[in-house]
């Protein structure tokens, strides 16, 4: 069973509910190592200092801003420490929103919130009338080391958090060259946004997540198979391959 991040509460007003923060994603990415095409050994990152070349020790690294080209100024530990939130357990909500008022852009990462024992009744509260009302609640929390603004929203019978980007996060439109004004501004005539409307039309269905899958990665699996059937399986020096090492397929799924 996965854990949680953290055990806290969940607040607004004088209510309090217990709450467990949970992972609302799995990552599915392939990691890859990179290794010397002559020997199969495997590439190393290493520290190493621009100017003579030398290995720096992890003791001697030290955490810089760069404010100009060339130019760095040094951040000691107090810095950092003075700068972090302090880190409590919980979620702190300080406004309701409509739920259309936030754009798509803003919403990062899912998170469930789970209700600790004995606190159902004030989770369900929240989440059934968060429901009738059509309202998001906007809170800060802290995940690890860094504060976050987030929504709390309810999504059947759970309550999500999803972390926000901050507007300055965003690239503002403006910078780009969108086109403005009507369709009739463009020369779109009405037979155009007729016929392309009954394609949308004919394309439209009903949401169903479970219809789309990761083609690339799916394409990928089949192709470290396929590898480790043929002679693409690297042993290490020190270990010798089964027999079966042909035929034997590692589900990386």
């Amino acid at each position: 069973m996965a854990r949680p991040i953290w055990t806290g509460t969940l607040s607004f007003g004088l209510l309090n509910i217990p709450i467990r923060l949970m992972s609302g994603e799995k990552r599915t990415d392939l990691h890859f190592r990179m290794l010397d095409s002559r020997d199969n050994a495997p590439v190393k990152y290493e520290r190493v200092n621009a100017e003579t070349g030398d290995e720096v020790p992890w003791k001697d690294v030290v955490k810089a801003f760069e404010y100009r080209k060339g130019n760095y100024v040094i951040l000691e530990d107090e810095d950092l420490r003075a700068a972090a939130p302090e880190s409590h357990e919980s979620v702190e909500i300080a406004a309701f929103v409509d739920a259309d008022a936030i754009g798509p852009e803003y919403f990062e990462k899912p998170y469930v919130l789970v209700p600790g024992k004995k606190a159902e009744k004030g989770y369900v509260l929240l989440r059934e009338t968060l429901a009738e009302t059509n309202k998001i609640g906007i809170a800060h929390v802290v995940v690890r080391t860094r504060e976050y603004l987030a929504a709390v929203m309810p999504k059947g019978d759970a309550l999500v958090l999803v972390l926000m980007r901050y507007p300055q996060e965003l690239v503002d439109i403006a910078d780009y060259e969108i086109p403005k004004g009507s369709a009739a501004s463009h020369r779109v005539t009405k037979p155009e946004m007729q016929m392309a409307r009954q394609l949308i039309e004919s394309m439209a269905t009903a949401w169903k997540p479970s219809d789309y899958k990761d083609e690339f990665r799916a394409k990928l699996h089949k192709a470290i198979e396929k590898r480790m059937k043929s002679k693409g399986v690297v042993v290490p020096a020190e270990e010798e391959a089964p027999e079966e090492a042909s035929t034997n397929v590692v589900d990386f799924m």
